[in-house]
């Protein structure tokens, strides 16, 4: 799921980053920010939540120049319809992007599905 560049725009004393992307896997979700490093600091603390309440654990991080990619497992389960990243910088959990996920396929549904069919393409979405 790409975002709007100024969707995800968030300021912080330590660093004004913007999410780019979020990636959603079987596993996992990966989430890619774009920073602008202040104060010598180059990774966001973020936290992610379903609307269910479901906090994702952070696993892994990897940086790139500008860019940073989180990892967060599990994946989101079947049924969720939004997500939402919050930066945990400051003293306070502030909100930085609340997006809807897509509607996802289960593998069984996608085997259904002729190979010439564009859905084909979106597993998962």
């Amino acid at each position: 799921m790409l975002l709007p560049p100024t969707f995800g725009l968030h300021m912080t004393r330590a660093a004004d980053f913007t999410v780019l992307s979020v990636e959603v896997w079987s596993t996992c979700l990966v989430v890619n920010i774009h920073v602008k490093s202040a104060a010598g600091r180059t990774v966001p603390e973020i936290a992610i939540e379903d609307h269910w309440g479901t906090l994702y654990t952070f696993r892994d991080s990897a940086s790139l120049g500008s860019r940073n990619l989180q990892v967060f497992t599990p994946s989101v389960p079947p049924g969720t319809r939004s997500l939402t990243i919050r930066s945990t910088d400051d003293a306070d959990a502030r909100l930085v992007v609340t997006f809807a996920v897509p509607l996802m396929r289960d593998a069984e549904d996608v085997d259904q599905v002729p190979m010439s069919h564009p859905s084909r393409l979106r597993r998962p979405a």
